[in-house]
């Protein structure tokens, strides 16, 4: 490398030099490979550029990639919540068609709110979290409609949050479950439900009496923990805390969002 650039960069200021008995080799060789450097820096440089140009575009194409995936599976877990949640209701209606006709036409028109809610105003990123309460105290209230006196249900939510945004259909799954396993048609139970909010973190937390379905129940699909467990992970990640305990007889669900 050093004679060829000597040959077609250097060849008059070699022919120049003085004679080899008059002339300081250090000196001159040094003054040879900074010259060297001279013409090298500035292509080196420019291949950097063109390197580093290279990089940046390659991770923004990776990182559109991946959020086209996130948003992608997004979507498909939301398409698979809305059908998930819609049979739930469906069955609840079938339940008290015989038992009370008249509660069973008052819960379809409930639930045509509910699913106006969850095909219009759940496609965006983040909702208002006064939506979500909203949402959740309307399906409280159609679940409610199908109660005997042997189940009590306590519900608390913040009042006013017009600040809060959240991730859509978060919670709804965790209040379902409460209504599919903490209801017995002879045994008296309680569904406790308690959001609060402090600074920046949504904490909710549910409990119910359990009671194991049966082999042959086959109403529901299982769909709706593994699908809000996904969303969080994909959602909330590290910003999130979900704990599961299943105490004395009691199902206790507690999860954690930072907001922001």
């Amino acid at each position: 490398m050093k004679e060829f650039i000597e040959d077609n960069y250097f060849a008059e200021l070699i022919k120049k030099r003085p004679p080899e008995d008059n002339r300081e080799g250090p000196r001159f060789k040094l003054f040879l490979y900074v010259q060297m450097l001279s013409y090298a820096a500035p292509l080196l440089f420019s291949i950097a550029i063109k390197t580093t140009k290279r990089w940046v575009k390659t991770e923004a194409e990776k990182k559109e990639a991946d959020n086209f995936k996130l948003q992608t599976e997004l979507q498909h877990l939301r398409y698979q919540l809305q059908p998930h949640f819609f049979f739930n209701s469906l069955n609840n209606i079938y339940s008290l068609v015989d038992i009370s006709p008249d509660k069973a036409k008052s819960t379809i028109h409930s639930l045509g709110k509910l699913m106006r809610y969850l095909l219009y105003e759940t496609s965006t990123e983040l909702v208002p979290l006064s939506k979500e309460i909203e949402f959740m105290r309307k399906y409280i209230d159609l679940m409610n409609l199908r109660l005997t006196d042997k189940t009590t249900v306590e519900s608390s939510f913040p009042i006013s949050e017009p600040q809060t945004k959240i991730a859509p259909l978060l919670f709804i799954s965790l209040i379902e479950n409460a209504f599919k396993h903490g209801v017995s048609a002879n045994k008296n139970s309680i569904i406790s439900i308690d959001m609060t909010i402090k600074e920046n973190i949504v904490d909710f937390t549910i409990e119910n009496h359990n009671f194991p379905k049966q082999d042959n129940d086959k109403s529901g699909s299982g769909i709706g923990l593994a699908n809000l467990e996904k969303r969080l992970q994909l959602l909330y990640p590290n910003k999130h805390t979900f704990e599961k305990e299943l105490k004395a007889g009691v199902y206790r669900v507690n999860l954690e969002i930072e907001t922001n």
